[in-house]
């Protein structure tokens, strides 16, 4: 089915209108556990990454 230009926007219309947006306290609750599950992930990684490093280095011999 084919739909008319002038149709289509008012389709489009119609349904931007339906859209519900967050409130801003819910975008600010969202950002904040967005951002303390990312610090914990980057601590995680960090002391992974230092383990890993100080064991091939122990197993290759570079540490002496």
């Amino acid at each position: 089915m084919k739909v008319s230009p002038l149709q289509f926007f008012r389709q489009v219309r119609q349904e931007v209108k339906k859209i519900t947006w967050p409130k801003r306290k819910e975008v600010t609750q969202v950002t904040t556990v967005v951002l303390f599950i990312v610090f914990l992930a980057a601590v995680f990684f960090f002391a992974v990454d230092v383990v890993l490093a100080w064991g091939v280095k122990l197993v290759l011999g570079l540490g002496a």
